[in-house]
């Protein structure tokens, strides 16, 4: 018997199922599934999107949508208390107290009228009593150790300011400030690179140690599973289909779908680059800087350098991918290569140069240029209607279209991302994460553009489903000559897609090439830190898979 096993359960689901209420049914999105978290453990609910595990732990803190979520059976019992029935004042002792939980998506999650101090150091004075300075030493403290660079400066940020992966460890700083006894983390490990995933993932597993704490751990990473977790429940279509000590998971898997999860990943090569194509879009000494702004007069007194400089050129058919660590200028290049924020340089697209045009100029373009966002809570209305959101580019670019013809181009867009048409009709909440970035995508191809920026949009997918997104746009691409700006952190999709990288740092291209290239001899100590870091994975889950 092993030493968690021996210890005091903190944890105990029992027979839990969780059921919305809609169209005046009743529909099980979670049946009958128990398991324990003892102290100091941490088990992994592990499965595609849409499976039931971030629902399986927001109910663990009553935090879904009641009353259209019920619980048609089971108990979730706190050391020993069940929190299904317990008082709305006492669950209030326990959230961010005793348990505290790192969501999927930190941009919805974080109040974007308050700076990064004020929302960390409100949860160290109101739970520690901590007075003005000690608060603000701890957030510096917090910040730090969750791998945020020059944090004195981002104390005064507001979520906006900041990239994906400084939102999330923002959202980890905070969970951890209480030192909670259960952290539940909701792919906290989503939105961030190769090598500061190490160190968040090697942090959590300092804390728990030190704190005896427990976690659980939502992911559909399994390079994360096995780094991180004691114990993992595979779940599928609501139900966990098989459970057990993480490395028997690994080496002897038993269930038809864990041995499916364990072998997806994107494959194949990106399409041959056609070095003579068309230029859809060049950047010629691309800057961004952020001018930082003290004192009563509000003086500038220095500048953030997001894109400092940066040439790139990008031809029809090809996928030129942008690379480099949360805040290395990634979003903010496309950004601006896209003209949805200012910069200085030279940007042309196609044979007009647009650098100087108005964002109302840009308006008979933005056909051509579409943009999946990282984040497709945030960037999806959630008043409107699947239906309504993919159609309405279609509604100011095709105006002369019918209902019913837009309707059948918002059908054929989610056949193409692998979405029921029938599902048209929800609303995005209704969506797991997954799902939602493919909503996202189908809205970006509806318009059939000639150049598409892809901002981290496999982050929030599955492997399987990261797999077939790959391949969906490979397909579009090839279909209709599509060039793609891919901003990732990801480097095996990057390899899958790019025909050529920049590799970014601090605002400023560390190598930029063919990818061959760069993938097989890179140039820099960082980029080879970034190749090491993201393919020492690849090669640990291909280990896996063959045993």
């Amino acid at each position: 018997m092993s030493s968690h096993e021996k210890a005091e359960v903190l944890l105990s689901v029992r027979d839990l199922s969780i059921a919305f209420h809609q169209d005046g049914q009743d529909r099980v999105a979670v049946d009958h599934i128990s398991f324990d978290i003892h102290k100091g453990e941490t088990v992994a609910l592990v499965g595609e999107s849409g499976s039931g595990k971030s629902i399986s732990a927001l109910s663990v803190l009553k935090l879904l949508p009641y009353p259209s979520a019920s619980h048609p059976s089971g108990q979730i019992l706190f050391e020993g208390q069940d929190m299904l029935t317990m008082p709305e004042n006492k669950l209030r002792g326990v959230r961010g107290n005793d348990i505290a939980m790192i969501f999927q998506e930190p941009m919805t999650s974080l109040n974007p009228l308050h700076v990064v101090e004020r929302q960390i150091s409100e949860i160290l004075r109101l739970h520690q009593g901590m007075g003005e300075k000690q608060a603000r030493a701890r957030t510096l403290e917090l910040l730090n150790e969750v791998g945020i660079r020059e944090p004195e400066k981002r104390l005064q940020s507001y979520p906006h300011q900041l990239s994906g992966g400084q939102r999330q460890r923002v959202m980890i700083a905070m969970a951890l400030a209480n030192k909670p006894k259960l952290l539940i983390a909701d792919e906290p490990t989503t939105a961030l690179d190769v090598t500061v995933q190490a160190q968040i993932l090697q942090l959590l597993a300092e804390l728990k140690q030190s704190q005896d704490m427990s976690m659980l751990f939502i992911t559909h990473d399994l390079g994360v599973v096995r780094k991180i977790a004691d114990r993992v429940c595979v779940m599928h279509h609501g139900k966990i289909v098989e459970s057990g000590k993480t490395e028997d998971i690994f080496t002897n898997p038993q269930h038809d779908y864990t041995k499916h999860l364990l072998s997806a990943e994107p494959k194949g090569a990106p399409l041959p680059a056609e070095e003579n194509a068309p230029l859809v879009m060049s950047g010629e000494d691309i800057k961004v800087w952020f001018p930082i702004k003290k004192g009563f007069l509000r003086k500038t007194v220095d500048y953030v350098k997001a894109v400092d400089g940066i040439n790139v050129e990008l031809r029809a058919g090809q996928t030129l991918g942008v690379v480099g660590e949360s805040g290395s200028g990634k979003t903010t290049l496309g950004l601006a290569l896209s003209r949805m924020i200012s910069s200085k340089g030279k940007i042309r697209f196609g044979d007009k140069n647009i650098d100087r045009f108005s964002f109302k100029d840009m308006r008979p373009l933005r056909r051509e240029m579409q943009i999946v966002f990282q984040d497709p809570f945030g960037s999806l209305s959630p008043r409107m209607s699947v239906a309504e959101i993919i159609a309405e580019g279609l509604q100011v670019h095709e105006p002369k279209l019918s209902a019913d013809e837009r309707d059948d181009k918002v059908v054929a867009a989610l056949h193409e991302v692998n979405l029921d048409p029938e599902s048209r009709f929800r609303y995005p909440h209704e969506f797991s994460g997954g799902q939602r970035q493919r909503i996202a995508i189908a809205r970006a191809m509806v318009l059939n553009p000639r150049f598409v920026m892809l901002d981290e949009p496999t982050s929030a997918l599955d492997m399987s489903v990261q797999a077939q997104v790959v391949e969906l746009l490979r397909n579009l691409q090839k279909k209709h000559e599509l060039s793609y700006l891919f901003i990732s952190h990801d480097l095996r999709v990057v390899k899958a897609l790019a025909n050529h990288v920049l590799v970014m740092r601090n605002g400023k291209a560390v190598e930029y090439g063919p990818a061959e290239e760069i993938f097989g001899a890179p140039k820099t100590d960082y980029t080879r830190a970034l190749m090491a870091a993201a393919f020492r994975l690849e090669t640990a889950e291909k280990g896996v898979v063959n045993q």
